[in-house]
């Protein structure tokens, strides 16, 4: 059952990282939208391909129209920092339970 336990954990640490990762991207595309990026630039490219999509569902369920503020990226921010606390946590927990 150990086998389990750990398989379990490392995928806990492979998520947890990706989450991270996926947290500095739209911490950085929030940066960037401060200021005016050549949108041809292949990292800024990348950024939006990556981000936008999850950026777009946000912002379907929060009206801002007229407000001139995009509240998506804390909404998202909010929601990777609740899956590190929760279901990393809980996962590992599980993973523990098998070891």
């Amino acid at each position: 059952m150990f086998v389990l336990g750990n398989f379990i954990a490392a995928i806990a640490h492979i998520l947890d990282t990706v989450l991270t990762i996926y947290m500095w991207i739209i911490i950085i595309r929030a940066v960037l939208s401060w200021v005016n990026p050549d949108p041809y630039n292949p990292i800024v490219r990348f950024i939006n391909q990556v981000t936008e999509p999850v950026m777009y569902r946000v912002r379907r369920w929060i009206p801002t129209r007229g407000m001139g503020i995009d509240f998506s990226p804390i909404i998202i921010l909010l929601a990777i920092v609740f899956l590190q606390s929760f279901l990393i946590r809980s996962l590992l927990e599980l993973a523990n339970q098998f070891r």
